[in-house]
């Protein structure tokens, strides 16, 4: 597929910076991370040159991921980490068969962590004019800065200038009163998304926060009036006068919540564990109680988003002592007896990793062998990241080596347990069937405007979220008043 040249030659195809999904606080990029970027700059500009393309067309081709990539895998294995990596081709870079052949594919990509703000909605009185501004990179030009959060921004940057399929439209942390994606603006979303014949381009979550005066109660009015797929929750969130979080397995808000759910019709619940807001609520943010709740509701299923990571722990080989991070959720899990309940979600972690394969080697190693192939979901925390074709093609190309697999026991990256994570799994969890609804999407509002805008597309590369300490923060007065 070729591509319109990229307004902002500066960016790479394939996104290493620091920036974060507004739930954790960003972390600057190391000293190997720096040099892979560096040096995928210089590939750019001398693969191009050989090419015979302009810097800009050759950057937003299939061609500029691969030489990305391919710099990113010399670089971080210069410095040693060769537990995993990205492999092409050699001739990836100058030859589009090359890179199609490591990048391209026909996945049915479900994503199931997908966001988006509400330009025009009530919780802009609350943040105010400048809300968000800080958090761009450039202009996505909009009058209204808000704008590039919206629903159109989503559309594009996840169903045009990505493979992604379908989707899953999720919520932030905070109550209803300043959540930015209300019930409303989600409904509109999906029926901008939903094929001629009703179905669904994205599904929804419905939202709780037990720890809110009236959350559990509102739990019934938004499964009548919308197609609640699963209830989403944040157990490190509580108001400031009042609990700093609660555990899924507690019965004063752990159990009430899941039960209600039941009682609903939802049996699948989405909770936020890991990407620790802060000091407050940080036990909370563990995912200790997910093997417990999941014994005590084998009718239910427990997605885990973010899979329990925390930027804080460099995830290496599975650490029974472990107090935070993915090997929590590891050891909760076998101290239940492995329920097969529990799913664990890649969203913001995968993108966060990428910046460092022996930890993506690890950590993607680590969950294959706990809850195996069936039991891992594909999500990217886009629009916070722009358009997820970047983590796809990363994911598409990056393997666990043969050491690692041997010394750890880590299964090899197959192209079908990539399709497995990618999107058949999720399709499991919710109930469809990935052939027919590709064949549906096809005659959709969306499946038709992307088939126009192949034609001339026109990426940019771009992410939203924050990207400093000083944007985290701010991002956090917005969603809630949260520490």
């Amino acid at each position: 597929m070729t591509s319109s040249p990229d307004p902002d030659p500066r960016r790479l195809p394939v996104k290493l910076d620091s920036t974060s999904n507004g739930e954790f606080q960003p972390v600057p990029l190391d000293a190997a991370a720096r040099h892979a970027r560096g040096l995928a700059h210089e590939a750019l500009t001398d693969a191009a040159r050989r090419v015979g393309q302009s810097r800009r067309h050759y950057l937003a081709s299939l061609l500029g991921a691969a030489a990305t990539l391919g710099a990113f895998d010399r670089a971080f294995a210069a410095a040693g980490r060769r537990g995993g990596g990205f492999e092409l081709p050699a001739e990836a870079p100058f030859e589009l068969a090359a890179a199609e052949q490591a990048l391209a594919g026909d996945e049915f990509i479900f994503d199931v962590q997908l966001h988006h703000v509400n330009p025009k909605g009530a919780w802009r009185q609350r943040a105010g004019p400048n809300a968000f501004r800080s958090m761009l990179n450039s202009n996505c030009g909009q009058a209204d800065h808000i704008e590039c959060f919206s629903s159109g921004a989503l559309l594009k940057d996840v169903f045009l200038d990505s493979d992604t399929a379908m989707g899953v439209l999720s919520h932030v942390p905070g109550g209803a009163d300043t959540n930015p994606l209300d019930f409303e603006a989600a409904g509109a979303t999906r029926d901008t998304a939903r094929a001629l014949d009703g179905s669904e381009r994205l599904l929804l979550h419905g939202r709780c926060m037990p720890t809110l005066r009236g959350e559990l109660e509102g739990m019934a009015a938004q499964t009548e009036r919308y197609r609640i797929h699963a209830f989403k929750t944040y157990t490190q969130f509580g108001p400031a006068d009042g609990p700093a979080g609660f555990f899924l397995d507690d019965e004063r808000f752990g159990t009430p919540f899941i039960e209600q759910a039941r009682k609903l019709g939802v049996r699948n619940i989405a909770v936020h564990k890991g990407l620790p807001f802060g000091a407050r609520g940080h036990e909370f943010s563990t995912a200790r109680d997910i093997g417990a709740a999941a014994k005590r509701h084998p009718d239910m299923r427990f997605l885990v988003y973010h899979a329990g990571f925390d930027p804080g722990v460099k995830e290496g080989p599975y650490d029974p002592q472990a107090r935070a991070g993915v090997d929590v959720l590891i050891r909760s899990l076998q101290e239940a007896g492995s329920p097969r309940n529990v799913y664990a979600e890649l969203g913001s972690t995968w993108r966060y990793v990428m910046r460092d394969p022996e930890q993506a080697a690890h950590l993607l190693g680590k969950l294959l062998k706990a809850f195996g192939e069936q039991r891992v979901l594909w999500g990217t925390d886009s629009i916070w990241y722009g358009s997820p074709q970047d983590q796809i093609q990363a994911f598409r190309a990056f393997q666990i080596s043969e050491e690692f697999q041997q010394k750890y026991g880590y299964p090899a990256l197959t192209p079908a347990l990539k399709r497995r994570i990618f999107g058949l799994n999720a399709a499991e969890v919710y109930g469809l069937q990935p052939d027919a609804m590709r064949m549906k999407l096809r005659k959709d509002g969306v499946g038709q405007r992307k088939a126009e805008y192949l034609n001339d597309p026109q990426p940019s590369f771009a992410t939203y979220g924050p990207r400093t300490r000083g944007e985290f923060l701010a991002l956090r007065q917005l969603q809630g008043g949260l520490p």
